[in-house]
């Protein structure tokens, strides 16, 4: 498997939005629930596909957590119909099922299992249950989110707590219960889903823009950490998507030889400041 550089072609993502409110990310069903996104963002989740292999002949086991709806969901049915076997976790069992059953029906493979990101039981379960299942792990994509707003002055602790606990706290979960694995495989590649708020903080957004620029900071240790083996393919990716309700041109794949590492991807809106 060859690093791969994703080249961004010129793309028209959508009008900016004011501040944070109203911009739904990859967190289910408002600002406190995993993974909800508008459509316009599961362009980007095709884009994956080459940064796991270097030819579509190259199956590889897919662990996606938050994959019950919006960029999880959408990345799961994707690889999955480019012949890659997913394991999906998430909170919602219901639409875990809709999910399998939609893949299958389309002659993919899927399963799927019970998941809460917030627990270092649950990572560690999903995660073995996928060992035994297909005897290896190629790729983990972090993708579990939330995003509440609001002024810190508000003092929503809670809300504060939850986000450290899913952004964060899920992350080193998922990152605790692969390395080992990935570190006796010899490969594996481990994709973390940021955010724009990993590179700026917006009112109202204090505490969500803390746990992406740690999400960062986590990638960046990790991706120096194991600059030893970077040539067997255990690379640490944070993507950062952004709302937008045009789609663009796609993200270009080209070859890379394998002393370039692509490690971190930005996609905005053309008009964000």
């Amino acid at each position: 498997m060859k690093p791969t550089v994703l080249r961004a072609a010129r793309a028209g993502l959508g009008a900016a939005h004011p501040g944070w409110r109203g911009l739904p990310e990859h967190g289910p069903g408002g600002w406190t629930d995993p993974v909800a996104v508008t459509a316009g963002s599961l362009v980007h989740t095709k884009e994956i596909t080459p940064m796991l292999a270097s030819a579509p002949s190259q199956k590889k086991v897919v662990l996606i957590t938050g994959a019950s709806s919006g960029i999880g969901e959408a990345t799961a049915r994707h690889l999955a119909a480019a012949g890659h076997q997913i394991m999906a976790g998430a909170r919602r069992t219901d639409r875990l099922t809709a999910l399998a059953d939609d893949v299958r029906a389309a002659g993919g493979a899927l399963d799927h299992r019970a998941l809460d990101v917030t627990r270092r039981d649950s990572v560690q379960s999903f995660v073995e249950a996928a060992l035994h299942r297909y005897g290896r792990i190629d790729v983990l994509i972090n993708n579990a989110g939330v995003m509440p707003l609001a002024p810190m002055a508000d003092l929503r602790i809670d809300e504060w707590d939850q986000m450290i606990d899913v952004n964060l706290r899920g992350t080193l979960h998922g990152i605790a219960a692969v390395l080992p694995t990935m570190r006796q495989q010899g490969s594996g590649h481990i994709i973390n889903i940021a955010s724009v708020a990993g590179h700026r903080v917006d009112p109202t957004a204090a505490v969500y823009c803390a746990t992406k620029y740690a999400v960062r900071a986590l990638s960046e240790g990790l991706r120096q950490e194991n600059r030893d083996i970077r040539g067997t393919q255990r690379r640490t990716t944070t993507r950062h998507p952004r709302n937008h309700h045009r789609r663009s041109n796609r993200l270009r794949p080209q070859p890379a030889p394998p002393t370039i590492d692509v490690n971190e991807i930005i996609i905005r809106p053309t008009t964000q400041t």
